[in-house]
């Protein structure tokens, strides 16, 4: 389903699957954790020196920030399998919530505007 637009269900299923086929089981949560914990980081690393105020390292340079995001959302799609949450499920959810929340808290932000 690469490339296609897919539902976050058909995500989760896809990781599943590689999992299974290819990378033998999952690694413990424990491990998982850690493993987001370097994922995020790389992921400030790049916005810090490309977006923000320090200097990007010559070997910054040619790193992806969409790989980078990507591999995020694979170990979080990882944890999310291994304990049972429904990211479709919490995420349409969460939007709702989010949107009944905010309706107009962003629109009388004097400081978006």
């Amino acid at each position: 389903m690469s490339g296609d637009i897919q539902s976050l269900k058909a995500v989760q299923e896809e990781v599943d699957q590689w999992i299974k086929t290819v990378g033998v089981r999952y690694f413990n949560e424990l491990t998982n954790m850690a493993q987001l914990t370097e994922e995020v980081g790389e992921v400030a690393r790049i916005i810090a020196r490309r977006y923000g105020e320090q200097s990007e390292k010559e070997s910054d340079k040619s790193k992806d920030l969409g790989e980078e995001l990507a591999d995020v959302m694979f170990v979080v799609v990882c944890l999310a399998n291994q304990t049972g949450v429904d990211l479709q499920e919490v995420w349409d959810a969460r939007m709702a919530k989010k949107t009944d929340r905010d309706k107009d808290r962003h629109k009388n932000n004097e400081k978006l505007h």
